[in-house]
């Protein structure tokens, strides 16, 4: 093993007035991160490129180097859920929602208030993929607690907007005018104007269905947000295949997303079941994943770290906290983190190299990601010991990397 890629997702953030002007990672007691971090440089990057609020996938896409603009979301997350795609077939990244109704298109809430149960997510697409009726073939799946996939196939143009105001092409909007719009041809072109049509009968046909069906009319008499919408983006026509960084890489799979951009580079994967969220408890469910992802990332390591020579590992859990405004969340996963992660891969990482990062700032504040760079550690054996901590304002003294340049120039060099 020569090295470990290990991203934190969503876990910069900025100075919030609960922590008293200081940030999660600040505030967080990490004294094996922090072991880490006394013999690393602590620099920052812009993960896509400077004043952009990326997604998590053109993050990580640009992260390894490719140009995130080229790399569609939907069918990175159809290829990680094990949905095999054509060159012409519509993927598109899905998450039920809340609307109140299709003549306004208010959106009252992006994911159903995170209290859609896995066995609720499952009755309801399958309720769509048996009574929506397109012109056109169409699959529906539900991956993990709100999100989910649709593909349609044939041949589908993907230049079009999507249905989804928060979210534009590989970037998070910001957008404060929370009104869903019907997805529009980004061209002139016939299919780009039929490919946009036939998403919205979907999205319209799905509502009316969601929204009548007794799993939801159960949640609103239970004062739960109703999963009436699919919320739609980042569609892709084609399967994603990406050049592979250099040596031999093997990746944790747990999320579609990352699955999908493991199996885009051919990386060996290490996967296993996430949790199911059985009784509306979303955090209690996190807490489940994080735990499972820790214990099954340092099995990874210890079985394989003779076989690769890179791992990527990659932990959901730090973003949600961020989006919902729990500064306390956040600061309580980065503690066990380094209580269960970091304490090990001090030590069993010791003589191979660390690149430490997060995919974008997620600030509790605004419950956004935002266009902030992030922290950036960067651990190697041969380092001098100095007294620093991997959080945002030690980053900012450091050096400035761009995303597609930053393994070329830590985990790569010699």
């Amino acid at each position: 093993m020569k090295g470990v890629f290990v991203i934190l997702d969503g876990v910069a953030d900025l100075p919030t007035s609960a922590l008293n002007q200081q940030t999660p990672l600040e505030v967080a007691k990490t004294p094996n991160l922090d072991e880490i971090a006394k013999k690393s440089r602590i620099d920052h990057c812009y993960t896509v490129k400077e004043n952009v609020a990326p997604q998590s996938s053109s993050a990580v896409i640009s992260l390894f180097g490719h140009d995130s603009t080229l790399v569609p979301r939907g069918p990175l997350e159809a290829q990680g859920a094990g949905i095999k795609l054509t060159n012409g077939d519509l993927a598109l990244r899905t998450n039920f929602a809340t609307i109140d109704n299709l003549e306004d298109l208010n959106l009252l809430d992006r994911r159903a208030g995170r209290t859609l149960t896995t066995k609720e997510s499952k009755i309801l697409a399958r309720a769509i993929n048996e009574k929506v009726k397109l012109p056109v073939k169409f699959e529906f799946h539900s991956t993990i607690q709100h999100r989910g996939v649709l593909v349609f196939r044939g041949g589908f143009s993907d230049n079009i907007t999507n249905i989804d105001p928060s979210y534009g092409v590989g970037i998070v909007s910001n957008n404060s005018n929370e009104k869903v719009k019907l997805s529009l041809p980004m061209d002139d072109e016939d299919d780009s104007k039929f490919s946009a049509d036939v998403l919205n009968k979907f999205f319209k046909q799905s509502f009316k269905i969601l929204d009548a069906h007794n799993i939801n009319l159960s949640r609103a008499r239970k004062g739960l947000f109703s999963a009436n919408a699919i919320l739609c983006r980042d569609a892709g026509n084609k399967p994603i295949k990406l050049k592979k960084p250099k040596g031999s890489w093997m990746a944790l799979g747990y999320m579609p997303l990352e699955i999908g951009i493991a199996k885009s580079m051919k990386f060996g994967i290490y996967k296993f079941n996430y949790p199911k969220l059985k009784k509306m408890d979303v955090y209690s469910n996190l807490y489940q994943g994080l735990e499972k992802a820790i214990k099954n990332s340092i099995k990874m390591l210890k079985k394989y770290n003779k076989k690769y020579d890179y791992f990527y590992i990659h932990f959901k859990e730090t973003d949600t906290p961020g989006h919902d405004n729990k500064p306390f969340d956040k600061i309580k996963m980065i503690e066990i983190l380094d209580k269960k992660f970091f304490s090990v891969i001090k030590r069993f990482c010791a003589n191979s190299k660390i690149v430490l990062t997060a995919d974008h700032t997620t600030a509790c504040k605004l419950k956004s990601h935002t266009s902030d760079p992030v922290p950036v550690m960067v651990y190697s054996p041969e380092n001098e010991s100095s007294e620093k901590r991997f959080t945002e304002a030690r980053g900012l003294k450091g050096k400035k990397f761009l995303g597609r340049k930053l393994l070329e120039q830590t985990l790569f060099k010699k």
